[in-house]
């Protein structure tokens, strides 16, 4: 591919602006810990909103999506459209209580709920196990994605990837802290969303294609464009929409889309101005996250079906890729390279945007998990700002290295999302009641942990085997992990003593008050059902106005418009 001066002038131009905004705010940002990792606690809705959506918009992402609906369909997308079930939950239920705790990070948590040794060890060992373990898988997925459009748009190495892609989001992270992030973010959804759009657009105006409604079709497209699958087959029914909707979205964790919320959502809803900005922002972020952006992936992703028709038709487009890369999440990328000079440096820039906006808040994130929840609380308690600053920076660097090199091992995207999911299943129910059931306590987390990590553990060797252990299909593993994870730790809680009476009274006393802990249920229930429908009605509505089924379309859409109307009403329920 020739990448034109035109191009060159666009990327370098958003690489500099993107330096410069984490230079601006160092200053600001290094003053201490707090505005570091929490800009001050005084950010507007609508800016965390979007830094939460331009987060979750990774560089793989896009090319996760075409994978999924050249090998499934569009209906595939299942395995994560449920989890807006998880976000909604947060919005609802969650995301106030987040707010009033006050605290720094949510691994903080622990110490507000919990009490004694076994809480402390419960937050120390989360920092490392979730601020680097985890933190550094997903990253180098997102890693993987850079090396594979860097190979395939600029025929560049994966060192060379790595080498030009990580410095710019580690200036700005290190040095911005959170609030260069959620600039940067602003900026670079702008940018991805721009990008993503307009090259749909062209790339249906390929003679190749010959339109959207020759695209739609052909009958090799034709076959996946259904937005649910065929309830006659349950080989595809049960992984792709039952298993999704009736457990993964509670029993599981996944950066994100945490049951009760978490991570780098709750860092963004404890940086909020007040508790209505928290819940704000969550919300938009689950409209956009899931009814807004998936739509020109999707589009890409059966084009890429006329072009690429079979993984044959890859390795041969791109014969010098390592063929453990050639996967069909390469499809994504693969169709970028049509693109002509100008656009072409905007959907380029767009895909460093997508990369540094979530790198950037995994560092952020994870850098803070290192720093309040390990460094200042067990090696250096009396550690000044400054030096809790410093050390910030440093493991963002850190993290940033490891996460590069373990890119380099990994081949697709799905393969990272799957173990991801395999890890944390059986997790999410405790996460969801914990704000609730006192008996809940440092031994039923430790307990969901260790036995979800060990049974994600056995399946992936399990299935490294020539000889299997045990045959057993993906979907029906991750059923087995929840059932017995979610049981383990049930049994764990009920034979353990619940934390200190005083330590829960004081829990109790700052995030409900005097009033019960269930008051106003059920207009929270009224607004998370309604958020629910509402935004999938919203995806379908836009779906079925992409396909041509205008009068579905509208009818979704006034569905869409009354939920909206008992949302807002929800919120007005009496203080």
């Amino acid at each position: 591919m020739v990448i034109s001066t035109l191009d060159w002038v666009i990327i370098a131009g958003f690489l500099i602006l993107f330096a410069f905004i984490g230079i601006y705010v160092s200053k600001q940002a290094g003053k201490d810990s707090k505005a570091f990792f929490l800009s001050d606690r005084n950010m507007p809705w609508w800016l965390l909103g979007v830094s939460m959506v331009a987060t979750t918009f990774a560089a793989d992402t896009p090319n996760f999506v075409a994978g999924v609906i050249r090998e499934d369909g569009v209906f595939g997308n299942w395995i994560w459209w449920s989890f807006l079930l998880t976000g909604m939950l947060t919005v609802f239920f969650y995301a106030k209580l987040w707010r009033k705790s006050g605290i720094t990070t949510d691994l903080e948590f622990y110490e507000l709920r919990y009490s004694g040794k076994s809480a402390a060890f419960l937050r120390g060992f989360r920092a490392i196990y979730l601020g680097v373990f985890f933190n550094i898988v997903i990253m180098a997925n997102v890693c993987l994605a850079a090396i594979k459009i860097g190979h395939v748009m600029f025929g560049l190495s994966s060192w060379e990837v790595l080498l030009i892609a990580s410095p710019i989001v580690v200036i700005y992270s290190a040095f911005g802290g959170l609030k260069g992030v959620l600039l940067t973010d602003f900026v670079q959804f702008i940018i991805a969303m721009v990008g993503s759009i307009w090259a749909t657009v062209y790339i249906l105006d390929m003679p190749e294609i010959g339109g959207l409604d020759k695209l739609l079709s052909t009958p090799s497209v034709a076959a996946k464009t259904a937005m649910l699958p065929d309830f006659s087959n349950p080989e595809v029914l049960i992984p792709l929409l039952i298993v999704p909707l009736a457990v993964q979205w509670w029993s599981v964790w996944y950066p994100g889309a945490e049951p009760g919320g978490g991570g780098y959502i709750a860092q963004r809803m404890l940086a909020a101005k007040d508790e209505k900005h928290a819940t704000w922002a969550t919300l938009f972020f689950n409209f956009a996250h899931y009814a807004l952006r998936p739509w020109p992936w999707i589009i890409i992703g059966l084009a890429s079906i006329v072009i690429y028709p079979n993984i044959e038709s890859l390795q041969a487009a791109f014969p010098d890729l390592n063929p453990a890369f050639v996967k069909n999440d390469l499809s994504y990328p693969a169709m970028l390279t049509f693109l002509p000079a100008g656009l072409l440096g905007i959907v380029i820039t767009s895909l460093i945007a997508a990369f540094m906006s979530t790198i950037s808040t995994h560092l952020n994130w994870g850098s803070s998990y290192m720093v309040n929840d390990f460094y200042a609380r067990f090696v250096r308690p009396n550690a000044s700002d400054k030096e809790q600053v410093a050390i910030g920076r440093i493991s963002t660097v850190a993290m940033m290295v490891l996460a590069a090199l373990l890119s380099l091992v990994l081949e697709e995207a799905r393969v990272g999302f799957d173990l991801l999911l395999s890890i944390g299943a059986g997790t999410g129910l405790l996460f969801i009641l914990r704000w609730f059931w006192s008996r809940i306590n440092p031994y039923s987390e430790i307990a969901a942990m260790v036995i979800s990590f060990l049974i994600a553990l056995f399946f992936f060797i399990n299935n490294k085997m020539q000889e299997p252990i045990v045959e057993m299909k993906g979907y029906w593993q991750l059923v087995v992990g929840v059932v017995i994870t979610t049981i383990g730790w049930i049994i764990v809680t009920l034979i353990t003593k619940p934390s200190d009476e005083n330590t829960l009274n004081s829990f109790n006393a700052l995030i409900f008050g005097k009033e019960s802990k269930f008051k106003g249920f059920g207009m929270k229930i009224l607004g998370f059902f309604s958020g629910v429908v509402g935004v999938y009605c919203a995806l379908f509505s836009i779906g079925n106005f992409i396909y041509g089924k205008t009068g579905l379309a509208i009818g979704l859409l006034v569905v869409t418009l009354l939920c909206g109307a008992l949302i807002i009403k929800s919120f007005k329920q009496p203080k």
